[in-house]
């Protein structure tokens, strides 16, 4: 793909792109697998009922409208959100690098502050209070040194990073749509930080938080930052999932101790075994993140506008009947690396690409963090 990035989509671009994301089983990988084979959006949604048969779809996919596209895009500029596309300029270049980054990301407030370092705070939802004051002055102390503090709006550690962080730079990253708070109880909070800070979505407005959106929401947090400081996590909670999460997207993972009898930190003190910076104080993290708040995140890859890869056409057909059968042959319901898939069938990275594509647009497999994929359970694939 190329790495030039273009200044702004224009109006019909970003109806083409909502159509495109918006349209059953098409998710960030697949988002940008078919912008670089058509070329454009308005191309790929042409092919995607084709692809979709070729991959064993009974019935047709359904393709979102042109008018819920516009409809979005109104709500979106009534409420006074902005679009950034990845690939061009305003995108997060460290978010843009991870697998699954969005395809279009919707921010109210300062967008500027997406162009800083930035370091996750987050932690338990019950927290206690001393882990609370804990989140809110290392806030306070990383933001006064230039960091935009990002967090996850919940109640706990990442209000508390908010409050304390609010004054200097924070990021909100919302699990729903842009204009929908979850908890309700942070709404000043929000107001607050949309006037002084930022709030980003990947989810159309309106949309209500549900439990499938949050790994995806932390996600974004990890890949927003250079460093996740994890304050206090009982050993299964989102916060372990965002630490995990920016472990494989190469992040800094810290942790801040706590006692061995309280299971708020028993997440933070398993984190610490694993070897994870130990965080005392604001000048732990500053250490920790030195070399790479002093570094310039790594170039995108950006998106391909004109027409790139392989085209359908070009492949032979006796191929791809023999590459969806040892495809389909190596997948399971246990996610598995592409890159496996890739080397155990002996084919060529463009033929499996184009045989997952079509799977997963006939709802026939999909994809998980870490550039992995897995066959849905077949009550699922009836239902598709």
């Amino acid at each position: 793909m190329s790495n030039r990035i273009r200044p702004s989509l224009s109006r019909a671009e970003t109806i083409d792109w909502l159509r495109l994301l918006r349209t059953q089983n098409v998710g960030p990988v697949t988002f940008r697998q078919l912008i670089g084979r058509f070329g454009t959006a308005d191309a790929a949604l042409d092919a995607l009922p084709e692809l979709a048969r070729r991959g064993g779809r009974r019935g047709n996919i359904r393709i979102c409208s042109r008018a819920a596209a516009e409809r979005e895009l109104r709500r979106l500029q009534d409420l006074g959100a902005d679009i950034l596309a990845i690939g061009t300029e305003g995108y997060p270049p460290r978010l843009a690098a991870i697998d699954d980054a969005p395809p279009l990301l919707f921010i109210r407030g300062h967008a500027q502050l997406l162009e800083r370092p930035a370091v996750a705070i987050v932690g338990a939802r019950n927290a206690s209070a001393n882990g609370r004051r804990m989140a809110r002055e290392l806030a306070h102390k990383l933001s006064e040194q230039g960091l935009t503090v990002t967090s996850g709006l919940a109640r706990g550690i990442d209000a508390a990073a908010h409050a304390g962080s609010l004054n200097h730079g924070t990021c909100a990253v919302m699990a729903g749509g842009i204009d929908v708070v979850y908890p309700p109880e942070h709404q000043p909070l929000y107001d607050s930080i949309i006037e002084q800070g930022i709030a980003v979505s990947e989810t159309a407005a309106g949309t209500e938080p549900q439990a499938r959106h949050f790994p995806r929401r932390n996600r974004l947090i990890s890949g927003l930052v250079v460093g996740v400081v994890v304050v206090e996590a009982a050993l299964r909670s989102g916060s372990l999932i965002t630490a995990r999460l920016a472990s494989e997207q190469g992040r800094e993972v810290l942790a801040v101790p706590g006692s061995p009898q309280d299971p708020r930190s028993a997440g933070c003190n398993h984190l610490l075994k694993q070897g994870a910076a130990i965080v005392e104080s604001a000048v732990d993290v500053l250490d920790a993140l030195g070399p790479q708040l002093r570094a310039d995140p790594a170039e995108p890859a950006g998106l391909e506008f004109g027409m790139s890869g392989v085209a359908l056409e070009d492949l032979d057909e006796n191929e791809l009947a023999r590459a969806r059968a040892e495809v389909q042959e190596l997948l399971a319901f246990t996610p598995v690396p592409v890159d496996e898939v890739i080397r155990e069938c002996q084919l060529s990275p463009s033929v499996v690409t184009t045989v997952l594509l079509e799977l997963e647009l006939a709802g026939r497999c999909e994809r998980h963090p870490g550039n992995r994929v897995a066959l849905l359970q077949e009550d699922r694939l009836e239902a598709s």
